[in-house]
């Protein structure tokens, strides 16, 4: 267990509806609970029992359940990216936004001191009337975040293009970054697609930076430090390290099946490795990927 800081905290936490964006913002409420401050952690009802067994300081970090809003299109029921396919994740970012009368009569009751977000660019506004800080909490690397979205690029006055993302931003720290055309028109086209209420993922994105009290990066000042300092100037907000987060193993026991089967291994022996929820390969890559494997010689299981 942490040192608990002398003074703590109310920290209220809401995500995008994906559980890698979830799963990461538990990691830092569990480091941020170690010390003793107090976590609201907001999520889907229906999500809350695939999280709950990562919660490692359940005295400091509460799941607060809410209630997902039906829009049309969707699946019922669906709550966050894992629901539907990749097509309909504007959907559930249209489902989040609406969550926002909520939110607020959340915040009202809670009163914390400050809010974590990522993609729900409306909640500076919200947090200012209410009197609360908001940091955004960025998951991804702050060197990827500086080459997309810094104010230089001016994207909210003349959008962004493949050909404008083959070079760095105005000022941006010496990198070995460097997209090969199909890259960059492949990148372009998803950061300006309509991601959720009529806002492109590129508009959210940058608001979200704008109007936030505090930038926060899920990295350290030793790997990342040039990179954090050129958004904040480019922000003109200050930067906070939350260090690597790495997680703490969860302590519960394994499924029978998986228990049988890591038991006839060697220590140290068994890699396991995952695509990522949005990785979805075509049957002739599968094939591939599986003849690959087999070829090591070496003994895998595939599963779903």
């Amino acid at each position: 267990m942490a040192e608990k800081t002398s003074k703590t905290f109310h920290i209220a936490m809401y995500p995008w509806f994906a559980l890698g964006h979830i799963t990461s913002f538990v990691h830092i409420a569990n480091k941020l609970a170690e010390r003793g401050h107090k976590v609201s952690f907001l999520l889907p009802a229906k999500t809350q029992h695939k999280v709950e067994a990562f919660n490692l300081n359940p005295n400091f970090l509460t799941f607060t359940p809410i209630t997902v809003p039906h829009v049309e299109g969707l699946p019922n029921g669906a709550e966050t990216t894992n629901d539907v396919p990749v097509t309909l994740h504007p959907l559930i970012m249209t489902a989040m936004d609406r969550t926002e009368p909520d939110i607020e009569a959340l915040l009202l009751q809670l009163k914390p001191h400050f809010v974590f977000y990522d993609f729900t660019s409306w909640l500076p506004a919200l947090t200012r009337k209410l009197g609360i800080k908001s940091v955004v909490y960025c998951t991804v690397s702050a060197a990827t975040m500086g080459y997309l979205l810094s104010p230089e690029r001016k994207t909210l006055e003349k959008g962004l293009t493949g050909f404008d993302l083959l070079k760095p931003p105005e000022g941006f720290p010496t990198s070995c970054i460097k997209l090969r055309t199909h890259e960059a028109r492949g990148l372009a086209s998803v950061t300006t697609m309509e991601f959720g209420s009529g806002v492109s993922f590129v508009e959210r994105l940058i608001r979200a930076l704008t109007e936030c009290d505090v930038m926060g990066f899920k990295t350290c000042k030793e790997i990342e430090g040039s990179y954090c300092e050129y958004l904040g100037n480019q922000f003109k907000k200050p930067v906070i390290y939350a260090g690597p987060v790495i997680p703490e193993s969860p302590n519960m026991a394994l499924e029978e099946q998986w228990e049988n089967l890591l038991s006839s291994f060697e220590d140290k022996t068994v890699i396991f490795c995952a695509f990522g929820s949005e990785c979805v390969l075509k049957k002739d890559q599968f094939q591939e990927l599986v003849l690959g494997l087999e070829f090591t010689g070496i003994y895998f299981e595939s599963g779903a």
